[in-house]
């Protein structure tokens, strides 16, 4: 069962990926990188400062390296632990039919940080702005999907790593947010 799964998963990729063209290489590769959102991150920032002022900032910080650190953590415990080579790998034999676009290829992809983090950013953020900003946290949520299909796209993550990675963002980004709630009720006030 897990063998035709990963199966599924390698055929998925490919079609994927090969989905992608060399006019939309660089912006992907954009997309991609880690340093492309600080600007997002740091207007979310400023509009958690707006809407709660400086002490409830500071918590608000403090919390999101923890939710970051955690998220990293994890990832890294999974790739370490699961050891599944990434498609750029060429482990299960397909290099020859993608599409490798990232500068780099990492050892192992299972699950990937690039969509746990973006989602746990994204279900943070958007939970603890929800009351002004309505619709930000969907807004939020497509663009971590975007984050998350650019690994895809630039051939260094299987789906199966994707779905996971966001489905664990979803968990850390919920149990981060209670987090702060809690330290802002106790701290704050």
């Amino acid at each position: 069962m897990i063998d035709q799964l990963l199966q599924y998963d390698t055929e998925l990729f490919i079609f994927l990926n090969n989905l992608g063209s060399s006019t939309w290489d660089q912006l992907w590769l954009i997309i991609t990188a880690k340093k492309t959102f600080v600007p997002l991150y740091a207007i979310l920032l400023f509009l958690l400062y707006k809407k709660y002022g400086l002490k409830a900032l500071l918590v608000f910080v403090i919390t999101v390296a923890l939710m970051i650190t955690f998220t990293d953590q994890i990832t890294n415990l999974f790739k370490h632990s699961f050891k599944r080579p990434r498609p750029c790998r060429d482990a299960a034999g397909i290099f020859d039919q993608i599409r490798f676009v990232a500068q780099r290829c990492g050892r192992y992809g299972f699950f990937s940080g690039h969509s746990s983090n973006s989602m746990a950013a994204a279900i943070f953020a958007g939970l603890a702005l929800k009351a002004y900003y309505k619709y930000l946290i969907y807004i939020l949520i497509v663009w971590s999907f975007i984050v998350a299909y650019s690994r895809i796209y630039v051939g260094v993550h299987y789906p199966l790593d994707i779905v996971c990675g966001l489905t664990f963002g979803v968990i850390s980004g919920y149990m981060f947010y209670k987090l702060s709630q809690y330290l802002l009720k106790r701290f704050v006030k």
